[in-house]
């Protein structure tokens, strides 16, 4: 994808809401797989949704929800955190988890709660007692569609899902590998998700290793990516490929020549090499 359509895609991202909006903008891109389209708006979303926490999590800002909430729960209304979290641009299950440890501080005497007892019933809300607040909160985890322990498992399931994909491309083409696992095992600290035992060439470059990505690959993560991942792996391991299985912005694939190649699938025009083929060696003995 051009870093002009890229933009155009991002600027179509409508700024007051942060729900339910991935058919309306996939609507107006026809051409852009309906996936990429959705991996671009959670990553810009949770990027200004990080933005703005410090703007949410105030204290003034706490009470100020606190007090809305308890004001709808007197009211007998419905929807109460997801009709604030839409009026305030806040993220449903963010606020949730707010509201839900402010009322765990205030049952326990004004003192905070350890996160984990949070986290447990954020994850599963039947634990809260309250079952007022227990159904707002699952309200909220329900309707994200960018943050919560539902999308979290979502994103591990379509990681591993993509991952059992390249190896299976791997396994189709007779080409042998170890994988992360046994790499960590072997003591390696930075692993890819795949390391060949034997090369292969794509396009002329070499590729010692394969990154899978189910993700799209814009600017802001490819660049934190190369920092903290693929240069750890070129060093260890000698230069590999990424696959951004989602795309990626085509104007960021200028580590070719360095060793670290882009590609959106698995390529079909590979050159495996074999390691029983004898080379002569020129340059040695002779004169």
């Amino acid at each position: 994808m051009k870093l002009e359509l890229y933009n155009e895609i991002v600027k179509a991202i409508p700024v007051n809401t942060s729900r339910g909006y991935l058919s309306q903008v996939a609507a107006r891109f026809p051409g852009v797989p309906k996936k990429t389209i959705g991996s671009i708006l959670s990553q810009e979303y949770q990027r200004k949704t990080r933005k703005s926490h410090h703007y949410h999590s105030n204290q003034d800002a706490l009470e100020h929800d606190y007090s809305v909430y308890l004001t709808g729960v007197e009211a007998k209304q419905e929807h109460i955190l997801l009709t604030l979290a839409d009026t305030t641009d806040q993220n449903a299950s963010m606020l949730a988890r707010r509201i839900l440890d402010k009322y765990l501080s205030e049952q326990n005497g004004g003192k905070s709660v350890h996160k984990s007892i949070v986290s447990s019933m954020i994850k599963d809300p039947n634990l809260i007692d309250d079952p007022v607040l227990a159904r707002e909160v699952f309200q909220c985890i329900v309707c994200d569609d960018y943050y919560g322990p539902y999308v979290e498992s979502i994103k591990r399931s379509v990681g591993h899902e993509y991952e059992f994909k390249l190896t299976k491309t791997l396994d189709e083409l007779g080409l042998s590998y170890i994988e992360e696992d046994q790499m960590r095992e072997r003591g390696y600290d930075k692993t890819p998700d795949v390391k060949l035992e034997i090369p292969i060439a794509v396009d002329g470059h070499i590729v010692n290793w394969v990154e899978s990505k189910a993700s799209f690959g814009d600017e802001m993560s490819h660049r934190g990516y190369l920092k903290d991942q693929f240069w750890a792996y070129w060093n260890r391991f000698g230069p590999g490929m990424v696959i951004y299985w989602f795309g990626f912005i085509d104007e960021l694939d200028v580590n070719q020549d360095k060793g670290i190649i882009l590609r959106d699938s698995f390529p079909e025009n590979i050159v495996k090499m074999n390691p029983l083929l004898k080379q002569e060696v020129t340059g040695q003995g002779k004169s």
